[in-house]
């Protein structure tokens, strides 16, 4: 099986799984966007701060698929029973630390400079959301050993089946159908906590009981907790956890300061930030297939097969990045009507599209060839390539141009190719000095 096939055997389950992601995003955001644009600014600038947690917990978990994937491709099963023992002890920590630090933030909500309307829909909206990700990160733990032993379909069958039932509670709780109360962006945030709770204990009792994962959930049973491996996994995923971080806080600066012009630009932010989260998780369900297939190679001593999955990897990424603008292109009118039939909201949300059609390039170089680090477990140096691409220049720049040179919420949004695409070079000239020095 070549390279490519490979590449597409494990990233389109994968593909598959995040486009549920993206159609849940898509089906909150048209609810609530129907139901307010007050409700949809809202929601935008809560997912915008939780989401930041959700991404830095995703992160910090993607730290033990390159240990579960090196293990598989020497056929550990015993250690990889360990791994995701000590990687559940581990996430748990890190989410419940997480949810006290959004505990923290939700005391100061009124101090992000939000227009005042919009707090009595924030602030339940934050609390539901806010415990959600307790589950979210258990999901993710688990999808990251399925993931890594490749098999990717069963996440992917859980996240379609999750969605589904996320989206049938959002129509009962938002809009009060069957019997249920109308609780508007609140009914949004109960239906996502219910979902993702469902879907963390049904993985659970699948993976435990399952025959496909039988010789692993024993390794499970019988591993101890091991505080040098989980040291080793803290270390792994501690980088990964700032990297996406730093990219995820630019984004959710850009949230922060787009409310600063107005609820009209944040509805308008929010449609364009979701039509741009598609792409997103797509080229992110290949390059988890890069990183995957990667640390595979890694785990053998197979310098070539790292090069290869890499190099395929990101043509393949570049292709979805290309097709995607393309469709969006031609569609722009309709998908944008699908969340409003606001005018005003509607001409932003136009405008930020192009921006978002020239930062693709950026950030499929990102994610291909962080995700190809990730694999050869090399994760210490992106943390500063990120802090110098996301904090020290697109963050500034979001403002500059937003603010200072008058040009608003598109201003803003052009932080995003400048950051992006400086984080990709740079992650692209490490990846290839590590295999120049592996070579030599």
């Amino acid at each position: 099986m070549g390279k490519t096939a490979e590449i597409l055997k494990i990233g389109l389950p994968i593909m598959l799984g995040q486009a549920c992601v993206v159609i849940l995003s898509f089906a909150d955001n048209i609810m609530i966007g129907w139901y307010g644009v007050n409700d949809l600014a809202a929601s935008s600038f809560v997912n915008g701060v939780i989401n930041l947690f959700i991404i830095m917990e995703m992160g910090f978990a993607n730290g033990m698929t390159p240990v579960i994937g090196s293990q598989y491709g020497v056929g550990d099963r015993a250690g990889i029973g360990m791994t995701l023992k000590n990687s559940i002890v581990l996430n748990g920590i890190v989410a419940m630390a997480g949810l006290v630090i959004m505990a923290v933030i939700y005391a100061f909500l009124d101090r992000f400079g939000q227009e005042e309307q919009l707090l009595p829909l924030i602030r339940p909206y934050y609390i539901v959301v806010a415990v959600s990700t307790l589950f979210a990160m258990g999901f993710n733990t688990l999808k990251q050993f399925t993931d890594g032993t490749c098999q990717p379909i069963v996440s992917m069958s859980l996240l379609m089946g999750g969605n589904l039932l996320n989206i049938a509670g959002n129509w009962v709780l938002i809009y009060g159908k069957a019997g249920f109360p109308e609780l508007g962006l609140l009914g949004a945030g109960i239906s996502t906590l219910a979902s993702r709770i469902i879907m963390f204990s049904v993985f659970l009792i699948y993976i435990m009981s399952s025959p496909r994962f039988r010789e692993y959930a024993s390794a499970f049973r019988s591993a101890r907790i091991s505080w040098t491996n989980i040291r080793r996994l803290f270390n792994l995923g501690f980088p990964l956890a700032l990297q996406t971080g730093m990219e995820t806080s630019t984004f959710t600066a850009s949230a922060i300061m787009v409310g600063w012009i107005g609820a009209t630009a944040l509805a308008a932010h929010q449609i364009a930030l979701t039509i741009s989260q598609i792409c997103f998780l797509l080229m992110l369900g290949l390059t988890s297939a890069v990183s995957i297939l990667v640390s595979n190679a890694y785990g053998r001593n197979d310098i070539a097969g790292i090069r290869g999955y890499a190099a395929r990897g990101y043509l393949l990424t570049l292709g979805v990045s290309v097709l995607f603008c393309t469709a969006i292109f031609i569609f722009r009118y309709g998908i944008i009507g699908l969340f409003t039939d606001s005018a005003e909201v509607t001409a932003v949300a136009l405008s930020l599209l192009f921006v978002l059609f020239s930062y693709q390039f950026g950030d499929g170089l990102q994610l291909c060839f962080s995700n190809a680090l990730r694999g050869i477990q090399d994760v210490k140096p992106i943390m500063l390539m990120a802090f110098i691409s996301y904090y020290v220049i697109a963050i500034p720049a979001s403002y500059i141009l937003g603010f200072k040179a008058g040009l608003g919420p598109v201003g803003v949004w052009l932080g995003f190719p400048i950051g992006l695409t400086i984080a990709g070079i740079f992650y692209w000239l490490r990846f290839r000095s590590r295999l120049a020095k592996s070579r030599s």
